[in-house]
């Protein structure tokens, strides 16, 4: 036997249900499911993957808000032997686009609509060659891979697939079939291609293998997470928090998830108050949020422990009010490129380390402290850049080896481009970011990105985009424009012009004009 036994995303499900098959696993709005029938969802949606066309190694882009549905497809695209691509529900027409080209996924499956967010309308204006080719095989002209679209909800698009004849398809799939196709997926292939932004301009895929599991395992057991654990669920399932820390954790540990759709503080502390929720996550806009939502109004809460990513001087002041209000929280450190945590507070850990520090390294993991400048490394205390090595450590990114190997040394170790230091009782602080990257609420915002598409508009001769103090979203994109002369628009038309195209935490909240 391995040391760590080897596993699947797909075989994770499959062992709940055979551990805790009647236990309540999952609920949203008034539906609720057991793991066995979790697994009987999912295996369904597998088959229906399957009969469509759906080929291991394929990628499957999934573009939706948080929905059950997710959580069936999570598990149903590594059953069928291919990898999700998850897209950030806050992209825009341009934003998905280049995403499910650059992946070049054979198969997304979309949401039409969820509140004011049209996505079948966007995904119309971005393919407005669908009525070429037949339903499962598109002939697109710029996302030749694509085959198939597959819609969720009451509408579709031309040559497109819906939800119900996704499901019917997959009647004609024998359970033996699905199995031996489960059963031939490889822990060391692709599972996941996680975009996120980066200094460049246009967002980077960050592949991952089924390994990272373990890391989520032992974070689990480092909790002391049990099937009596409740987790609400309102992180993103697109990033790898939300993936990680709940949709993987729970299945894993036999615990129950309380799924939203949207985070909406008064709501989730109605649902922990109602459900008996014990664990609850967040970065520090979250977390602001649930404290002012709280302090309104105080609810009976059963929590035994959060999550929240501290060590960064603005973060902190927010951390220590969630103890007091709350309770404790571990503290950690991640990014897409090393799994949602490489370090991480446990509850024997003081209140000042929970609070202060981003959390201890995790085992097999190493971490180097280092002058950017000179490649020296740093002594205790003393800050520099995050390098990092270990065995989740993603093998690249998507068709960008230029990317890969700035990133990725010959000797293995992840030049993180953030800042940091270790303290002298071996915790890490992550400090900011050396890179030029903002952090928006939690979401990565290249100010190159989106310097770059606001110098395609005609107004706009040259385009500086920084960052700007916020009280909730920690610090918000702020434009630095030079006109053209040959067109004029005014601060707001050109907030306008971004709404609808990029994502809402890319556009900046003010354009100025210098002199």
């Amino acid at each position: 036997m391995e040391w760590y036994r080897k596993r699947t995303l797909g075989s994770l499900l499959d062992d709940a249900a055979r551990r805790y098959g009647d236990r309540e696993a999952l609920v949203f709005n008034e539906q609720r499911w057991t793991f066995s029938e979790w697994k009987a969802e999912t295996d369904r949606v597998a088959k229906g993957l399957i009969a469509l066309g759906v080929a291991p190694g394929d990628r499957v882009a999934l573009w939706m808000a948080n929905r059950p549905e997710w959580l069936f497809l999570m598990y149903a695209i590594a059953k069928a032997g291919a990898a999700i691509v998850p897209l950030n529900t806050r992209y825009r027409t341009d934003d998905a686009a280049y995403t499910i080209a650059q992946s070049r996924s054979a198969t997304l499956i979309a949401l039409d609509r969820s509140g004011p967010v049209d996505y079948l309308s966007m995904l119309a204006d971005a393919m407005p060659d669908l009525d070429r080719g037949t339903e499962g095989a598109l002939r697109l002209a710029s996302f030749p891979d694509l085959k198939r679209v597959i819609f969720l909800g009451d509408k579709t698009l031309p040559n497109t697939t819906s939800w119900d004849a996704l499901l019917i398809a997959g009647e004609r799939v024998s359970d033996a079939q699905l199995q031996a196709r489960a059963d031939a997926v490889d822990p060391d292939g692709l599972m996941v291609i996680a975009y996120t932004s980066g200094t460049t301009g246009h967002p980077k895929g960050v592949m991952h293998c089924h390994i990272p599991i373990r890391s989520t395992h032992e974070r689990a057991q480092l909790y002391g997470m049990s099937f009596e654990d409740i987790h609400l669920n309102y992180l993103p399932l697109f990033h790898l928090y939300g993936f990680s820390e709940i949709a993987m954790m729970a299945p894993l540990t036999g615990a129950k998830q309380v799924l939203m759709d949207v985070f909406d503080a008064e709501l989730a502390l109605d649902l922990a108050e109602r459900e008996g929720a014990t664990i609850l996550h967040g970065f520090e806009a979250h977390w602001l949020d649930l404290l002012v939502a709280q302090e309104k109004r105080p609810r009976r809460l059963k929590m035994r422990l959060g999550t929240l990513p501290s060590g960064v001087e603005s973060t902190v002041p927010i951390a220590e009010r969630v103890q007091d209000v709350f309770g404790p929280t571990m503290s950690g450190f991640g990014m897409s490129e090393v799994w949602a945590f490489v370090t991480a507070s446990n509850p024997a850990h003081t209140r000042e380390q929970r609070v202060n520090a981003s959390g201890y390294p995790m085992n097999d993991y190493e971490f180097r402290i280092v002058d950017p400048e000179t490649g020296v490394e740093q002594p205790v205390g003393t800050p520099g850049e995050i390098w990092i090595r270990g065995y989740a450590i993603t093998s690249g990114y998507w068709d960008k080896p230029e990317a890969t190997a700035e990133a990725l040394d010959a000797d293995g170790w992840l030049h993180s481009g953030d800042m940091g230091m270790m303290r002298p009782d071996g915790h890490l602080v992550f400090m900011g970011r050396y890179k030029d990257m903002l952090k928006v609420g939690g979401e990565n915002v290249s100010p190159a990105e989106v310097e770059a598409y606001l110098r395609d508009m005609p107004e706009v001769l040259d385009a500086a985009v920084v960052a700007y103090p916020d009280a909730r979203l920690a610090e918000v994109p702020v434009a630095f424009v030079i006109p053209s002369g040959t067109a004029e628009a005014t601060e707001d038309d050109l907030i306008a012009r971004c709404k609808g195209r990029i994502a809402s935490f890319k556009i900046p909240r003010h354009v100025i004009y210098p002199g």
